[in-house]
């Protein structure tokens, strides 16, 4: 087994746990997958595939917490993002991978924004908080955010939750509610992917069975681990990729 494959393995099962505890797995597959020789565009497809059944598995398991959001039933929801991520998928594919790659630094740069203002200076709303957006807001709110989450996806679930807390949904709610459409607008696009793309299954499968069993532990491990910290990691680790592939691209 080579140095690059037990790396990939290994970053596989922490991003695993990391999905089922905050969040930002993909920070950890996607250069993972780049030290493995995958160029960026496929690097991210294979990373959005591989993650792809855990997503499933925890919307399954936070369904009875489901919500509408701002007036939009979860039927009109699920259609915003599975048109949304399928014209994200779409817009992907037709990228150039020399484009992709000229563009992932300041797509890893926006997810690292994002996800430490969700985690750090995002203010918590109170469970009988109105809405603070009109339904028609709050639906090309939620088309929008499909659109990025089928093209890259990184901090997607922050940007979810920022939209469906302003859509007037309390943080239980907007977390399982958030979980179901990522899962729903990343369905359409692994299916896209898989039919115009070619995919290299068997790394597929290491990340795929190693994220689950990271999942697992991640659960385990949900109450007894310092958020906090585990938020910062995240972070930092999204800042020294912007970095790098910053000065990669220079």
């Amino acid at each position: 087994m080579s140095l690059a494959l037990v790396v990939l393995i290994l970053a596989s099962f922490v991003a695993g746990a990391q999905n089922a505890l905050a969040g930002g797995g993909s920070f950890l597959t996607f250069p993972a997958l780049l030290y493995a020789g995958l160029d960026p565009r496929a690097a991210n497809i294979t990373s959005a595939i591989a993650l792809f059944p855990g997503q499933v598995t925890t919307a399954f398991a936070g369904r009875s917490m489901l919500s509408s959001a701002a007036g939009l039933s979860i039927r009109t929801l699920i259609i915003l993002s599975l048109t949304g991520g399928a014209l994200g998928a779409i817009l992907l594919l037709l990228t150039p991978v020399s484009v992709f790659t000229h563009l992932v630094p300041y797509l890893v740069l926006f997810a690292t924004v994002v996800f430490a203002w969700g985690s750090f200076f995002r203010k918590a709303r109170a469970a009988d908080a109105p809405p603070q957006v009109s339904p028609r807001t709050a639906a090309i709110l939620q088309f929008c955010i499909a659109i990025y989450g089928g093209y890259f996806g990184g901090g997607i679930g922050i940007l979810m939750l920022a939209a469906l807390t302003a859509a007037g949904l309390a943080v239980r709610h907007a977390g399982a509610t958030k979980n179901l459409l990522s899962g729903v607008m990343n369905a359409i696009a692994v299916l896209i992917f898989i039919a115009k793309t070619h995919v290299d299954w068997l790394i597929v499968l290491y990340v795929a069975i190693a994220a689950i069993a990271g999942g697992q532990l991640g659960v385990f491990l949900l109450r007894r681990i310092n958020e906090t910290a585990l938020r910062i990691g995240i972070t930092a680790i999204g800042l020294g990729l912007t970095v790098a592939l910053f000065l990669k691209a220079a």
